[in-house]
């Protein structure tokens, strides 16, 4: 408070407040004593409930805020105490020097908690619900209130699998983005490209931005059934927002139409109505896919760049693309699992197979930590030390030294959580390269022995494995 702003309110506050604090200090003197028999005499909770007294009553009240809603004649009046206001933002702290009541301005979804957020001030403590997040999130940010803004930001990033009638999702990714809350869009878009077939069948879709679904398209981590889905998704898009030509030619021109059966190419050019429009800007990808369909990876890496996005898959749920698991029970035992996938997305290998074992262990331990056996060695201690074990999971080809030229493969691993829906949402995503068989860090912060644990559904581990064959330019043939 300014020097000679003192008066009879605020010098009444100041007495509240001095005696609110008198209580903490009470509460703590005993602790200052050098004897073992100190104590601590907690009487916080009762300071926050006297601090709650003040708004709610209006006790000592220094300070007036009259909240206007936009375009609305509604206003909301709250009696509070500069000095709280002040302790917590700046802003009020300068809108504060001079007067004691101010008239503030706020949209609709603003206004109607705005007490909530003054009431926050009092106890530090808030509620959040989903449609509630964004508005907070911004009275958080307009007053620099910084321990909210974290607070809500986090509670947004823990949510994004929540279940919502409109969804919620691409909606705080766009809010994220104007805010500049880097942390909060960076979740939000990992969120959408790994759960991408769930967002295409939800009403979000349609409310993609341009840029946000050019930053979509440029990911090779989308999760979703095949590149075939994302094409019809795109063009509904299209279809509903009617963007401008060079977006719908970039968008399009995103699609790796290598990854799409020829069978589909050809009746994707005979019924898209989009590609009536605009089979122009993407002829020659077209032209290019069919000539990758028709000769070996191998042939056609000699005369062509496949060092690019066209040729690198998806992370597609296809059964030609990998396999789920699901493992009930997973911290009872040591299980197993045989798949097969195509050799590569070729039309040219289309007959050709493999087959993958996956082994999953709930308490692995390496050899050099693992117990000796023998009398001297008690049985719990054995038990305590496997239980120090962490889950592992390794998946390795049935061919031994599986190698072919030009082409290696990634192994990609889903870890599928909160079932909402009759649906998974994907929380983890690990990707192995072909020189290691192991899985790092697999769910090395996860307790699958709780049966609470995140991580499970109906006490079962959603696992969805994908083998990805990454391509490599040869010598060019000349």
């Amino acid at each position: 408070m300014a020097q000679g702003t003192w008066n009879a309110g605020s010098l009444a506050q100041a007495v509240v407040m001095l005696n609110l604090l008198a209580l903490t200090d009470a509460a703590h003197k005993s602790d200052l004593s050098s004897e073992t028999s100190g104590a601590v005499i907690n009487h916080s909770s009762m300071l926050i409930h006297r601090l709650q007294e003040l708004l709610q009553n209006g006790n000592s009240s220094d300070t007036t805020l009259r909240v206007h809603t936009t375009n609305s004649d509604e206003v909301k009046i709250i009696h509070a105490h500069q000095l709280l206001l002040s302790l917590h933002s700046d802003i009020f702290e300068g809108l504060l020097l001079n007067q004691s009541v101010l008239t503030l301005q706020e949209p609709a979804d603003c206004a109607v908690l705005f007490e909530k957020f003054i009431r926050y001030f009092y106890c530090g403590e808030i509620s959040v619900h989903l449609n509630q997040a964004v508005p907070l999130h911004r009275l958080a940010s307009k007053y620099h209130v910084s321990a909210l803004q974290r607070g809500v930001s986090e509670y947004m990033k823990t949510h994004l699998a929540s279940e919502s009638t409109q969804g919620h999702v691409v909606s705080w990714y766009h809010y994220a983005l104007r805010m500049g809350d880097e942390g909060l869009q960076e979740s939000c878009l990992k969120f959408l490209a790994w759960n991408l077939s769930t967002v295409i069948s939800s009403s979000e879709w349609v409310t993609v931005s341009d840029d946000l679904m050019v930053s979509l398209l440029q990911r090779s981590d989308l999760v979703l059934q095949n590149e075939i889905e994302l094409f019809s998704a795109v063009e509904e898009w299209i279809s509903k927002n009617n963007p401008d030509v060079p977006i719908i030619e970039k968008v399009l021109r995103s699609i790796r139409y290598a990854m799409i059966s020829p069978s589909q190419l050809f009746q994707i050019q005979k019924q898209s109505t989009v590609l009536a429009t605009y089979h122009s800007s993407v002829q020659d990808l077209f032209f290019q896919a069919f000539q990758f369909h028709s000769a070996s990876p191998l042939h056609f890496a000699k005369y062509f760049d496949v060092n690019c996005s066209m040729f690198v898959p998806r992370n597609y749920l296809s059964s030609s693309w990998g396999s789920q698991w699901i493992i009930n029970n997973p911290a009872r035992d040591d299980r197993s699992l045989s798949f097969q996938t195509q050799l590569g997305p070729s039309n040219h290998d289309s007959t050709k197979k493999i087959t993958w074992n996956a082994l999953f262990s709930p308490r692995w331990l390496p050899v050099s930590l693992r117990p000796v056996y023998s009398e001297s060695v008690s049985g719990a201690s054995q038990s305590n030390r496997l239980d120090e074990g962490k889950p592992r999971l390794v998946v390795t080809s049935a061919m031994s030294g599986l190698e072919f030229a030009g082409v290696t493969f990634q192994k990609t691993v889903l870890v599928g959580v909160r079932r909402q829906q009759g649906k998974v949402f994907v929380k983890h995503v690990y990707n192995v390269h072909q020189s290691t068989d192991e899985v790092s860090d697999f769910l090395v912060h996860a307790d699958l022995q709780k049966r609470t644990s995140e991580y499970l559904i109906d006490n079962s581990l959603h696992l969805h494995i994908i083998i990805k064959p990454i391509y490599h330019s040869l010598i060019k043939a000349k």
